[in-house]
C-alpha cells in the first residue's frame, strides 16, 4: 500500500530540495517527503514553531497523518530517527519532515485527534468510583503497570527520570507546578504529569512549561497503544484511563529526554498507577484531609497510610504541618524504611523578599514551602545546588530562579479569576465599558473540606479588593501587567467609578454525588460571611463533562443540552436553602424550573423569599451550564451598573467546564 500527500511549499520557506525517501526498509510503503532549510542556530531538542527536528517527528495538525498505515505500525521506525537526534547541533541545513494541512483534503486517516479521544473513551472502566478491588483478576494494578512498561520497553529508563513524586489530599498539582517552574528556570528541561485535565487531555502532559502539542500527543498515543493492544491477554488488558495516560506520561517524557519529571499522584499513593516509579529522588506529601473516602477509608490515619505509600527506603522525603492523627502514621512509615521525612513550614513572605506567588491565596505558601524544599533536596542529591546557587546561599534567601519560578508557575482551574470579555465587544478595539455590566469568574475546584476552607478565604479576600475592568487581552495599548492575571492579580480602579457599581456575589457549584454538601457548603457560605463576603444568590448546574468520555477541547458545547435528572441539583439547592434559612426546606422533586429575568432573580431580597411556598429567591436550579452562562451574561449585559463576582467550585470538571464555555 502507498499513500500519501505531497505537502504544499508554505511562502516564505526557505526551500532547498524535496525528495521522497523511505523511512525504513520494513516498511516501503511508508515515505515521506523531507524538506532541507538552513539553519545556523544552535538546536536544543524541542518544539520551533510549527515544524519539529528530525529527532522528534511529529506533523502540524490533527489532520496531518497522510499513511494509511494499520495501526500505525511505523511508529518504531519514526522512534529509530528520533534516537539518532544530539540534544545539541549546530546545523547548517536542519531537516526537517513536514506535511501541509491544505494538502490533507484526499486524505483520510484514523489516526485522528478524534479517534484518540475515542479510544481514550473505551478505556474508561466505570463512572463512579468505588473501593471494591478486582479479587478476580490474576494480576494487581501495579503488576500490570509494571508488565505495560516492559512492553513498551521502558522499565529500566524511568530511573533515568530523575522523578519527584508527590502526593496528598489538596494543592499536591499546586505544589509540582511550583516544582517545574522552579527547576526550568533553574536551567532544566522539565516534564509535568498532572491530573485532571480541565478542558483537553494534553493538558496532562507539559514539556519545559508548555502543554505537549497535538502532533506529538499523536505520535506517543499511538505509539503505546498499539504496542500495547498488540500484548492484550485475558489475563493483561488494554489499562483503564489513568493506568494508559500514567504510562503514557512515562514514555513522553523518557523519550524527551528531560531532565527531571514532576510527578502528581492521582489518587491515594499505595495502590495508585503512578506508584510504579520505584527510585524516585525526592517524594513529597502536601495537607492531607478527608477525600476520596470510599476508597482510601474513613479516617486521616487510613488516609495518610495510603499516601506514605509512595515513601521508597531512604529516599528523602518532605511534608507540611498535619494534624496530629495523620502526621504519626507518616512519621511511623517513614521510620519502618528508614526515610529522612522533613516537615517544612510554610514559605514567609520575607523569604519571597517582595515577590508575589503566581497562584493565589494564602495557602499556596504551604505548597510553595514544600516545593522549594522538593527542589533544593533534588538539587542537591544531583550535585547541582552549590554549583548553581553557591552564591546565594550565605543566608536564607532564594535564588533568583527558584523566585521566577515561584512568581510565573501557572495552573488553570485553582484560584483563578477570568473576566468575561464576550459582552458586547462586537468591536474589540472600541471597547466601551459604560454600555454594559462586568461579568468576573473566580474559579477553584476545590472539592474537600479543607480545599473549600483555603478556597472561601481566598474569594473572600479578592472580592473586596479594588478591580480594574482589564482591556481585552490582544490589545496593543496596555501591557501585560495592566492587564488581568489568569491567577488572580487584581488590578486597582478608580474609587469614582466603583462607588457606582451595584456588585452581586453568586456561587455557582455542582459536585459530585460521592462529596457531602452538607459538609462542604456550610463552610463555604460561614467563611464568606465572616469577612463579609456573602452570596446574593447560588445556581446549582449539571456538568457537561461526562465520566464516560473523553472529549477535544474544541468539542462543541452544545447550548439546549438534553434534559437530565436533576435530582442532585435539587439537592444541593435544599441544603443550601437550609443553610441560608436554617430549617429543612422541601422541594418537589419533579416540581417544574422556570428561569426567572435577570431583574427578579438578581436582585430579589432575601426577605421575599418563600421556599414552603415554591418561591426561591436564594437559588436556582438550571438544566444545563451554557443556560446558566447565558443568564448571567445577559444580566451583566443589561445592566451597566452591575458587577457580577461569580465563584466557580465543588468540582474540577465544572471549572473546566465553564472556561470551555469562556473560551468559545
Amino acid at each position: 500500500m502507498e499513500r500519501f500527500c505531497r505537502p504544499n511549499i508554505r511562502p516564505g520557506t526557505d526551500f532547498i530540495q524535496s525528495k521522497r525517501v523511505n523511512i525504513d526498509h520494513k516498511f516501503p510503503f511508508l515515505s515521506v517527503y523531507i524538506m532541507f532549510v538552513h539553519s545556523n542556530t544552535y538546536m536544543r531538542r524541542g518544539i520551533l514553531g510549527d515544524l519539529l527536528h528530525i529527532n522528534r517527528v511529529t506533523w502540524e495538525n490533527r489532520y496531518s497523518y497522510a499513511f494509511d498505515v494499520t495501526r500505525l505500525k511505523a511508529f518504531r521506525s519514526f522512534e529509530k530517527i528520533r534516537q539518532k537526534g544530539l540534544q545539541y547541533a549546530n546545523m547548517s541545513s536542519e531537516t526537517v519532515i513536514t506535511v501541509n494541512s491544505s494538502s490533507m483534503q484526499e486524505c483520510h486517516s484514523p489516526f485522528t485527534y478524534e479517534a484518540a479521544m475515542e479510544a481514550l473513551s473505551s478505556l474508561i472502566t466505570r463512572k463512579k468510583r468505588d473501593r471494591i478491588l478486582n479479587t478476580d483478576a490474576k494480576y494487581t494494578k501495579l503488576e500490570r503497570m509494571s508488565m505495560y512498561i516492559q512492553i513498551l520497553g521502558i522499565k529500566e529508563q524511568i530511573a533515568d527520570l530523575n522523578i519527584i513524586h508527590v502526593a496528598g489530599t489538596k494543592g499536591k498539582g499546586s505544589t509540582c507546578t511550583f516544582c517545574e517552574a522552579i527547576l526550568r528556570e533553574s536551567g532544566f528541561r522539565t516534564g509535568l504529569f498532572t491530573s485532571p485535565h480541565l478542558i483537553d487531555v494534553k493538558e496532562r502532559f507539559r514539556l519545559n512549561g508548555l502543554e505537549i502539542s497535538e502532533g506529538q500527543f499523536l505520535l506517543y498515543f499511538w505509539g503505546c497503544w498499539n504496542q500495547l493492544k498488540d500484548k492484550v491477554t485475558e489475563d493483561l488488558p488494554m489499562p483503564p484511563l489513568f493506568q494508559f495516560l500514567t504510562i503514557l506520561g512515562l514514555k513522553i517524557f523518557i523519550s524527551e529526554n528531560v531532565d527531571v519529571a514532576i510527578i502528581e499522584v492521582g489518587i491515594g499513593g499505595k495502590h495508585d498507577s503512578t506508584n510504579v516509579i520505584q527510585d524516585p529522588i525526592v517524594c513529597g506529601i502536601t495537607s492531607l484531609g478527608f477525600d476520596h473516602t470510599e476508597i482510601l477509608g474513613d479516617t486521616l490515619g487510613k488516609i495518610a497510610l495510603h499516601k506514605a505509600g509512595i515513601f521508597k527506603p531512604k529516599v528523602p522525603a518532605f511534608t507540611v504541618p498535619q494534624l496530629p492523627e495523620a502526621m504519626a502514621v507518616l512519621k511511623q512509615r517513614a521510620h519502618e524504611l528508614e526515610v529522612p521525612l522533613q516537615v517544612v513550614a510554610p514559605l514567609t513572605y520575607k523569604r519571597l523578599n517582595g515577590v508575589k506567588l503566581s497562584l493565589s491565596g494564602d495557602h499556596q505558601l504551604v505548597n510553595a514551602g514544600l516545593a522549594v524544599s522538593l527542589c533544593k533536596s533534588w538539587l542537591n542529591t544531583k550535585g547541582k545546588w552549590e554549583k548553581l546557587f553557591k552564591n546565594d546561599i550565605a543566608d536564607d534567601s532564594l535564588p533568583e530562579a527558584f523566585l521566577r519560578g515561584l512568581s510565573t508557575a501557572h495552573l488553570s482551574g485553582r484560584a483563578q479569576i477570568v473576566h468575561d470579555f464576550s459582552l458586547g465587544l462586537s468591536n474589540p478595539i472600541k471597547f466601551d465599558e459604560s454600555c454594559h455590566g462586568e461579568l468576573i469568574f473566580y474559579l477553584d475546584g476545590a472539592h474537600s473540606p479543607e480545599s473549600m476552607d483555603a478556597c472561601a478565604k481566598w474569594f473572600s479576600n479578592v472580592v473586596h479588593e479594588k478591580i480594574h475592568r482589564p482591556v481585552p487581552l490582544f490589545s496593543k495599548s496596555k501591557s501585560i501587567e495592566e492587564s488581568c492575571s489568569s491567577n488572580g492579580c487584581i488590578q486597582q480602579s478608580n474609587e469614582k467609578e466603583n462607588s457606582k457599581i451595584i456588585s452581586k456575589r453568586v456561587l455557582l457549584f455542582n459536585c459530585m454525588e460521592v462529596r457531602d454538601p452538607e459538609i462542604i457548603l456550610p463552610r463555604l457560605v460561614d467563611i464568606c460571611a465572616s469577612s463579609g463576603s456573602d452570596f446574593s444568590k447560588a445556581i446549582f448546574v449539571p456538568s457537561i463533562s461526562t465520566y464516560s468520555k473523553v472529549t477535544s477541547g474544541n468539542s462543541d458545547i452544545p447550548i439546549n443540552t438534553p434534559s437530565k435528572d436533576l435530582a442532585w441539583q435539587f439537592n444541593l439547592q435544599r441544603v443550601w436553602e437550609r443553610i441560608i434559612h436554617g430549617k429543612d426546606i422541601r422541594i418537589k422533586k419533579n416540581s417544574k424550573m422556570e428561569i426567572m429575568p435577570p431583574t427578579e432573580f438578581l436582585y430579589d431580597d432575601i426577605s421575599h423569599c418563600n421556599p414552603e411556598n415554591g418561591k426561591f429567591s436564594c437559588s436556582a436550579v438550571f438544566p444545563s451550564l451554557p443556560m446558566a452562562v447565558s443568564f448571567l451574561r445577559n444580566a451583566a449585559r443589561d445592566n451597566p451598573s452591575l458587577r457580577l463576582q461569580v465563584l466557580v467550585t465543588g468540582s474540577l470538571h465544572l471549572v473546566g467546564d465553564v472556561l470551555k464555555i469562556l473560551r468559545r
